[in-house]
């Protein structure tokens, strides 16, 4: 797989993905709308862990900055 995830975007995703973990931890997020947010924020940290969104490659989509020789 083609990296196609900046830095900024990655650090954007475990940001959103923490607070998730943090608002279902401490109750504000309950039910059936927090086990999906849940699981959401654990593909926004798996996506940034690999640096592949698969959603940007169907969108044509690359944060990734590219290097100059």
């Amino acid at each position: 797989m083609k990296r196609n995830m900046g830095t900024t975007d990655k650090a954007i995703r475990f940001l959103i993905a923490a607070a998730i973990a943090v608002l279902y931890a401490t109750g504000v997020l309950k039910g059936t709308l927090g086990l999906v947010l849940l699981i959401l924020g654990g593909v926004f940290v798996f996506t940034s862990l690999i640096s592949f969104c698969p959603l940007y490659t169907l969108f044509g989509m690359n944060t990734c900055k590219t290097k100059k020789p």
